[in-house]
Protein backbone atom coordinates (compact mmCIF):
# COMPACT_ATOMS: atom_id res chain seq x y z
CA UNK A 1 0.00 0.00 0.00
CA UNK A 2 1.72 3.76 -1.18
CA UNK A 3 2.28 7.36 -2.30
CA UNK A 4 2.16 11.09 -4.82
CA UNK A 5 0.68 14.81 -7.34
CA UNK A 6 1.45 18.27 -9.11
CA UNK A 7 0.63 21.40 -11.62
CA UNK A 8 2.64 23.45 -13.52
CA UNK A 9 2.66 27.15 -15.28
CA UNK A 10 0.31 29.16 -15.00
CA UNK A 11 -0.67 30.18 -18.19
CA UNK A 12 1.99 31.05 -21.02
CA UNK A 13 0.87 34.48 -21.40
CA UNK A 14 1.28 35.40 -17.67
CA UNK A 15 4.03 32.96 -16.63
CA UNK A 16 6.44 35.83 -17.48
CA UNK A 17 4.79 38.11 -15.35
CA UNK A 18 3.85 36.20 -12.39
CA UNK A 19 6.30 35.63 -9.32
CA UNK A 20 7.55 32.17 -9.34
CA UNK A 21 5.71 31.98 -5.48
CA UNK A 22 2.77 31.71 -5.37
CA UNK A 23 -0.43 30.93 -3.01
CA UNK A 24 -2.75 27.91 -3.91
CA UNK A 25 -5.37 30.72 -3.37
CA UNK A 26 -4.15 32.95 -5.71
CA UNK A 27 -4.19 30.81 -8.32
CA UNK A 28 -7.76 30.09 -8.91
CA UNK A 29 -9.85 26.93 -9.24
CA UNK A 30 -10.55 26.60 -12.71
CA UNK A 31 -6.57 27.29 -13.33
CA UNK A 32 -5.56 24.59 -11.04
CA UNK A 33 -8.50 22.21 -12.40
CA UNK A 34 -6.93 22.90 -16.05
CA UNK A 35 -3.25 22.54 -15.08
CA UNK A 36 -3.88 19.46 -13.12
CA UNK A 37 -5.65 17.59 -15.88
CA UNK A 38 -2.92 18.58 -18.44
CA UNK A 39 -0.52 16.80 -16.36
CA UNK A 40 -2.59 14.00 -15.48
CA UNK A 41 -2.72 13.42 -18.94
CA UNK A 42 0.94 13.84 -19.69
CA UNK A 43 1.17 11.48 -16.82
CA UNK A 44 -1.03 8.83 -18.70
CA UNK A 45 0.27 9.13 -22.10
CA UNK A 46 4.20 8.38 -20.34
CA UNK A 47 2.99 5.45 -18.61
CA UNK A 48 1.59 2.15 -19.26
CA UNK A 49 -1.40 2.06 -16.47
CA UNK A 50 -5.23 1.77 -17.29
CA UNK A 51 -6.32 4.51 -15.43
CA UNK A 52 -6.84 7.20 -12.77
CA UNK A 53 -8.20 10.05 -10.21
CA UNK A 54 -7.40 12.66 -8.25
CA UNK A 55 -9.18 14.29 -5.79
CA UNK A 56 -7.92 17.77 -4.24
CA UNK A 57 -9.47 20.10 -1.21
CA UNK A 58 -8.05 23.31 -1.41
CA UNK A 59 -7.33 25.24 1.72
CA UNK A 60 -11.08 26.71 1.57
CA UNK A 61 -12.63 23.70 1.72
CA UNK A 62 -13.23 23.47 -2.05
CA UNK A 63 -12.48 20.11 -3.63
CA UNK A 64 -12.99 18.26 -6.75
CA UNK A 65 -12.07 15.35 -8.65
CA UNK A 66 -10.00 14.92 -12.19
CA UNK A 67 -9.57 11.50 -13.88
CA UNK A 68 -7.47 10.02 -16.81
CA UNK A 69 -7.48 7.04 -19.09
CA UNK A 70 -9.85 4.02 -18.83
CA UNK A 71 -11.85 2.39 -16.20
CA UNK A 72 -11.94 -0.83 -18.56
CA UNK A 73 -8.75 -0.96 -20.12
CA UNK A 74 -10.66 -3.75 -22.68
CA UNK A 75 -13.96 -1.21 -23.29
CA UNK A 76 -12.30 1.92 -23.39
CA UNK A 77 -14.68 3.35 -20.95
CA UNK A 78 -13.35 6.55 -20.10
CA UNK A 79 -12.25 6.99 -16.18
CA UNK A 80 -14.68 9.09 -14.35
CA UNK A 81 -13.82 11.17 -11.59
CA UNK A 82 -16.19 9.75 -9.34
CA UNK A 83 -14.94 6.07 -9.71
CA UNK A 84 -14.81 4.11 -6.97
CA UNK A 85 -11.84 1.90 -6.40
CA UNK A 86 -10.67 -0.74 -3.44
CA UNK A 87 -8.44 2.05 -1.12
CA UNK A 88 -5.72 -0.74 0.21
CA UNK A 89 -4.08 0.33 3.85
CA UNK A 90 -5.76 4.16 3.90
CA UNK A 91 -8.36 1.96 5.33
CA UNK A 92 -6.42 1.98 8.13
CA UNK A 93 -6.93 5.73 8.92
CA UNK A 94 -10.61 4.50 10.06
CA UNK A 95 -9.71 2.54 12.09
CA UNK A 96 -6.93 4.49 13.54
CA UNK A 97 -9.31 7.14 14.23
CA UNK A 98 -12.09 5.04 15.79
CA UNK A 99 -9.65 4.20 17.88
CA UNK A 100 -8.70 7.74 18.81
CA UNK A 101 -12.32 8.55 19.31
CA UNK A 102 -12.49 5.81 21.64
CA UNK A 103 -9.53 6.81 23.76
CA UNK A 104 -10.89 10.18 24.04
CA UNK A 105 -14.28 8.58 25.25
CA UNK A 106 -12.24 6.94 28.49
CA UNK A 107 -13.09 3.70 26.95
CA UNK A 108 -9.43 2.83 25.43
CA UNK A 109 -6.05 3.70 26.53
CA UNK A 110 -3.04 3.34 24.01
CA UNK A 111 -0.44 2.02 26.73
CA UNK A 112 -2.67 -0.41 28.03
CA UNK A 113 -1.83 -4.06 26.87
CA UNK A 114 -3.46 -6.33 24.33
CA UNK A 115 -4.05 -8.87 26.79
CA UNK A 116 -6.32 -6.62 28.67
CA UNK A 117 -8.88 -6.66 25.56
CA UNK A 118 -8.23 -10.46 23.79
CA UNK A 119 -6.29 -12.16 26.84
CA UNK A 120 -9.09 -14.71 27.24
CA UNK A 121 -9.43 -15.73 23.91
CA UNK A 122 -7.85 -19.18 24.10
CA UNK A 123 -5.49 -18.50 20.48
CA UNK A 124 -4.25 -14.89 22.33
CA UNK A 125 -1.27 -16.50 24.36
CA UNK A 126 0.34 -17.99 20.87
CA UNK A 127 0.48 -14.84 19.42
CA UNK A 128 3.97 -13.03 19.09
CA UNK A 129 4.68 -11.42 21.69
CA UNK A 130 1.39 -11.92 23.00
CA UNK A 131 2.37 -11.03 26.52
CA UNK A 132 3.69 -7.53 26.09
CA UNK A 133 2.28 -5.40 23.14
CA UNK A 134 0.54 -2.60 23.68
CA UNK A 135 -2.75 -0.55 21.93
CA UNK A 136 -0.34 2.08 20.91
CA UNK A 137 2.21 -0.14 18.76
CA UNK A 138 -0.31 -2.15 17.27
CA UNK A 139 -1.11 1.34 15.40
CA UNK A 140 2.36 2.31 14.83
CA UNK A 141 4.04 -1.16 13.78
CA UNK A 142 6.01 -1.80 16.63
CA UNK A 143 4.68 -4.78 17.96
CA UNK A 144 6.41 -7.61 16.43
CA UNK A 145 3.73 -9.62 14.85
CA UNK A 146 3.90 -10.38 11.42
CA UNK A 147 2.13 -10.02 8.36
CA UNK A 148 -0.50 -12.75 7.45
CA UNK A 149 -1.88 -11.39 4.25
CA UNK A 150 1.42 -12.20 1.83
CA UNK A 151 2.07 -16.13 4.05
CA UNK A 152 1.68 -18.48 0.72
CA UNK A 153 -0.65 -20.75 2.35
CA UNK A 154 -3.25 -18.14 2.76
CA UNK A 155 -3.20 -16.44 -0.27
CA UNK A 156 -3.61 -19.94 -2.02
CA UNK A 157 -6.58 -20.52 0.59
CA UNK A 158 -8.09 -17.31 -0.26
CA UNK A 159 -8.00 -17.89 -4.02
CA UNK A 160 -9.59 -21.90 -3.49
CA UNK A 161 -12.15 -20.25 -1.86
CA UNK A 162 -13.22 -16.99 -3.25
CA UNK A 163 -16.51 -17.09 -1.52
CA UNK A 164 -15.32 -17.79 2.41
CA UNK A 165 -16.64 -15.29 4.89
CA UNK A 166 -13.10 -14.56 6.48
CA UNK A 167 -13.49 -14.24 10.68
CA UNK A 168 -9.88 -12.28 12.10
CA UNK A 169 -9.11 -15.09 14.22
CA UNK A 170 -8.87 -16.99 10.79
CA UNK A 171 -6.19 -14.96 9.61
CA UNK A 172 -4.46 -14.96 12.66
CA UNK A 173 -4.07 -18.19 12.76
CA UNK A 174 -1.63 -18.28 9.86
CA UNK A 175 0.85 -16.73 12.50
CA UNK A 176 0.67 -18.22 15.85
CA UNK A 177 3.30 -19.69 17.19
CA UNK A 178 5.76 -17.97 15.21
CA UNK A 179 8.87 -16.54 16.21
CA UNK A 180 9.00 -12.50 16.51
CA UNK A 181 11.00 -10.39 14.16
CA UNK A 182 11.42 -8.64 17.55
CA UNK A 183 11.00 -7.62 20.94
CA UNK A 184 7.62 -5.37 21.13
CA UNK A 185 8.33 -1.81 20.81
CA UNK A 186 11.90 -2.34 19.83
CA UNK A 187 11.55 -1.70 16.10
CA UNK A 188 9.83 -1.23 13.61
CA UNK A 189 7.53 -3.46 10.77
CA UNK A 190 4.61 -2.87 8.93
CA UNK A 191 1.78 -5.42 9.02
CA UNK A 192 -1.65 -5.68 8.43
CA UNK A 193 -2.16 -8.24 11.23
CA UNK A 194 -1.49 -5.27 13.68
CA UNK A 195 -4.82 -3.88 12.29
CA UNK A 196 -6.88 -6.93 12.48
CA UNK A 197 -6.21 -7.30 16.18
CA UNK A 198 -6.91 -3.09 17.02
CA UNK A 199 -10.22 -3.92 14.67
CA UNK A 200 -10.72 -6.89 17.38
CA UNK A 201 -10.28 -4.64 20.34
CA UNK A 202 -12.36 -1.92 18.65
CA UNK A 203 -15.54 -4.42 18.71
CA UNK A 204 -14.85 -5.68 21.98
CA UNK A 205 -14.80 -2.52 23.69
CA UNK A 206 -18.19 -0.86 21.62
CA UNK A 207 -20.13 -4.22 21.34
CA UNK A 208 -20.77 -2.85 17.87
CA UNK A 209 -19.51 -4.46 14.63
CA UNK A 210 -16.70 -2.15 13.17
CA UNK A 211 -18.16 -1.02 10.04
CA UNK A 212 -21.05 0.12 11.66
CA UNK A 213 -19.12 2.48 14.37
CA UNK A 214 -17.28 4.10 11.29
CA UNK A 215 -20.06 4.48 9.81
CA UNK A 216 -21.88 6.18 12.51
CA UNK A 217 -18.70 8.33 13.21
CA UNK A 218 -17.47 9.79 10.12
CA UNK A 219 -18.81 8.32 7.15
CA UNK A 220 -22.25 9.44 7.28
CA UNK A 221 -21.43 12.43 9.14
CA UNK A 222 -18.85 13.88 7.04
CA UNK A 223 -20.92 13.12 3.93
CA UNK A 224 -18.55 10.41 2.87
CA UNK A 225 -20.68 9.42 0.10
CA UNK A 226 -18.60 7.44 -2.12
CA UNK A 227 -16.83 5.65 0.77
CA UNK A 228 -18.55 2.33 1.46
CA UNK A 229 -17.17 -1.19 3.54
CA UNK A 230 -15.85 -3.60 1.20
CA UNK A 231 -17.58 -6.27 2.78
CA UNK A 232 -18.60 -8.67 -0.36
CA UNK A 233 -17.52 -9.82 -3.28
CA UNK A 234 -19.80 -7.82 -5.05
CA UNK A 235 -19.24 -3.84 -4.45
CA UNK A 236 -21.61 -1.43 -5.90
CA UNK A 237 -19.74 0.91 -8.34
CA UNK A 238 -16.74 -0.95 -8.25
CA UNK A 239 -14.38 -0.17 -11.49
CA UNK A 240 -12.28 -3.48 -13.01
CA UNK A 241 -8.72 -3.65 -11.62
CA UNK A 242 -5.89 -5.06 -12.96
CA UNK A 243 -3.45 -7.27 -10.77
CA UNK A 244 -1.33 -8.54 -13.41
CA UNK A 245 -0.08 -11.95 -14.71
CA UNK A 246 1.72 -13.12 -12.04
CA UNK A 247 -1.21 -12.08 -9.36
CA UNK A 248 -1.15 -14.40 -6.49
CA UNK A 249 -4.65 -13.03 -5.14
CA UNK A 250 -7.16 -14.78 -7.36
CA UNK A 251 -4.72 -15.30 -10.12
CA UNK A 252 -6.37 -13.49 -12.62
CA UNK A 253 -5.23 -10.04 -14.37
CA UNK A 254 -8.93 -8.49 -13.88
CA UNK A 255 -10.40 -8.45 -10.73
CA UNK A 256 -14.43 -8.36 -10.97
CA UNK A 257 -15.16 -11.80 -13.75
CA UNK A 258 -18.94 -11.94 -14.40
CA UNK A 259 -19.76 -9.53 -11.66
CA UNK A 260 -17.92 -10.66 -8.62
CA UNK A 261 -14.32 -9.59 -7.33
CA UNK A 262 -11.86 -12.67 -7.89
CA UNK A 263 -11.60 -13.05 -4.09
CA UNK A 264 -13.33 -12.21 -1.63
CA UNK A 265 -11.76 -8.41 -0.64
CA UNK A 266 -13.88 -8.64 3.15
CA UNK A 267 -11.07 -10.44 4.26
CA UNK A 268 -9.37 -7.07 4.92
CA UNK A 269 -11.15 -5.21 6.59
CA UNK A 270 -9.26 -2.83 9.57
CA UNK A 271 -6.24 -4.03 7.64
CA UNK A 272 -7.61 -1.59 5.07
CA UNK A 273 -11.63 -2.54 3.90
CA UNK A 274 -12.81 0.19 2.60
CA UNK A 275 -13.98 1.08 -1.15
CA UNK A 276 -13.36 4.70 -2.12
CA UNK A 277 -12.61 7.55 -4.52
CA UNK A 278 -10.02 10.44 -4.62
CA UNK A 279 -12.09 12.89 -3.88
CA UNK A 280 -13.73 11.66 -0.37
CA UNK A 281 -9.90 10.20 0.36
CA UNK A 282 -8.81 13.59 0.26
CA UNK A 283 -11.68 15.25 2.07
CA UNK A 284 -11.14 12.56 4.61
CA UNK A 285 -7.27 13.59 5.11
CA UNK A 286 -8.54 17.37 5.46
CA UNK A 287 -10.64 16.60 7.99
CA UNK A 288 -8.57 14.04 10.46
CA UNK A 289 -5.09 15.90 10.01
CA UNK A 290 -6.74 19.20 11.00
CA UNK A 291 -8.63 17.71 14.31
CA UNK A 292 -12.35 17.76 12.84
CA UNK A 293 -12.33 13.85 12.57
CA UNK A 294 -10.75 13.30 15.70
CA UNK A 295 -10.13 15.62 18.93
CA UNK A 296 -7.54 17.95 18.23
CA UNK A 297 -5.50 17.20 21.53
CA UNK A 298 -5.13 13.94 20.38
CA UNK A 299 -3.29 15.04 16.56
CA UNK A 300 -0.28 15.07 18.73
CA UNK A 301 -0.22 11.32 19.78
CA UNK A 302 -1.29 10.75 16.11
CA UNK A 303 1.67 12.59 14.48
CA UNK A 304 4.16 11.34 17.05
CA UNK A 305 6.22 9.01 14.55
CA UNK A 306 8.98 6.33 14.82
CA UNK A 307 11.26 5.74 11.97
CA UNK A 308 9.64 3.42 9.60
CA UNK A 309 12.99 2.98 7.00
CA UNK A 310 10.97 0.65 4.80
CA UNK A 311 8.42 3.64 3.64
CA UNK A 312 11.08 5.76 2.49
CA UNK A 313 13.99 8.03 3.95
CA UNK A 314 13.25 10.10 6.60
CA UNK A 315 9.99 8.40 6.69
CA UNK A 316 8.05 7.73 10.00
CA UNK A 317 4.78 5.83 11.19
CA UNK A 318 2.53 7.56 13.65
CA UNK A 319 -0.94 6.02 14.65
CA UNK A 320 -1.94 5.01 11.19
CA UNK A 321 -0.48 7.63 9.35
CA UNK A 322 2.70 7.94 7.31
CA UNK A 323 4.47 11.56 7.81
CA UNK A 324 6.83 12.01 4.79
CA UNK A 325 9.23 14.43 3.97
CA UNK A 326 9.08 15.88 0.70
CA UNK A 327 10.19 18.72 -1.58
CA UNK A 328 6.74 20.26 -0.97
CA UNK A 329 7.15 19.61 2.32
CA UNK A 330 5.83 17.47 5.93
CA UNK A 331 2.61 15.34 4.83
CA UNK A 332 0.53 13.48 6.50
CA UNK A 333 -1.35 10.49 4.90
CA UNK A 334 -1.53 7.04 4.08
CA UNK A 335 -1.13 4.73 1.01
CA UNK A 336 -2.70 1.83 -0.19
CA UNK A 337 -2.13 -1.63 -2.59
CA UNK A 338 -5.17 -3.95 -3.08
CA UNK A 339 -4.88 -6.22 -6.22
CA UNK A 340 -5.99 -4.30 -9.06
CA UNK A 341 -5.66 -0.82 -7.56
CA UNK A 342 -2.79 1.47 -5.60
CA UNK A 343 -3.98 4.51 -3.68
CA UNK A 344 -2.29 7.51 -2.17
CA UNK A 345 -3.59 10.54 0.12
CA UNK A 346 -1.26 13.02 1.63
CA UNK A 347 -2.25 16.46 3.61
CA UNK A 348 0.38 19.22 3.61
CA UNK A 349 -0.01 20.86 7.08
CA UNK A 350 1.40 24.14 6.12
CA UNK A 351 -0.64 24.51 2.32
CA UNK A 352 -3.92 23.28 4.15
CA UNK A 353 -4.06 21.48 1.19
CA UNK A 354 -4.94 17.96 0.86
CA UNK A 355 -4.90 15.88 -2.16
CA UNK A 356 -5.21 11.95 -3.79
CA UNK A 357 -4.76 9.43 -6.37
CA UNK A 358 -5.85 6.11 -7.09
CA UNK A 359 -5.01 4.07 -10.01
CA UNK A 360 -6.84 1.13 -11.03
CA UNK A 361 -3.43 -1.31 -11.31
CA UNK A 362 -1.77 -2.71 -8.53
CA UNK A 363 1.54 -3.00 -11.16
CA UNK A 364 3.37 -0.52 -9.33
CA UNK A 365 6.12 -0.44 -12.16
CA UNK A 366 3.18 0.90 -15.01
CA UNK A 367 3.26 3.97 -13.11
CA UNK A 368 6.22 5.91 -14.10
CA UNK A 369 6.86 6.76 -10.43
CA UNK A 370 5.76 6.17 -7.12
CA UNK A 371 2.10 7.54 -6.14
CA UNK A 372 3.86 9.66 -3.26
CA UNK A 373 6.14 11.21 -5.41
CA UNK A 374 3.72 12.29 -7.95
CA UNK A 375 1.13 14.04 -5.38
CA UNK A 376 4.28 15.64 -4.10
CA UNK A 377 5.59 17.19 -7.18
CA UNK A 378 2.20 18.13 -8.36
CA UNK A 379 1.42 19.96 -5.17
CA UNK A 380 5.03 21.26 -5.51
CA UNK A 381 4.24 22.74 -9.14
CA UNK A 382 0.82 24.03 -7.68
CA UNK A 383 2.94 26.25 -5.10
CA UNK A 384 5.58 27.51 -7.22
CA UNK A 385 4.22 27.38 -10.20
CA UNK A 386 7.47 25.34 -11.42
CA UNK A 387 7.32 23.45 -14.86
CA UNK A 388 8.59 19.92 -15.06
CA UNK A 389 7.25 16.58 -17.04
CA UNK A 390 5.26 14.45 -14.67
CA UNK A 391 5.94 11.80 -16.45
CA UNK A 392 9.58 11.93 -16.05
Amino acid sequence: MRRSLFIALAVAAFAVSLAAQRPVAAVGTNVVKKQLQQKLDEWHKAGKFPGATIGVVMPDGESFGLAVGFSDRDAKTPMKPEARMLAGSTGKTFAAATALQLVKEGKLSLDDKVSKYLGSFPWYSQLPNAGDITVRQLMNHTSGLVRYEFKEQFTKDLTANPDKTWKPEELLAYLLDEKPPFAAGTSWEYSDTNYIVLGMIIERVTGKRFYDEAMRRFVKPYKLKNTIPQDSRTIKGLIQGYAGPNNPFGGTDTMINGGKFAINPQFEWTGGGWASNSEDLARWAKLMYEGKAIDPSLLPQMLDGVAAPMLGRDTKYGLGVIIRQTPAGTSYGHSGFFPGYLTDMMYFPDRKLAIAVQVNTSQGRDLGKPLGRLLAELVQALETGASGKVGK
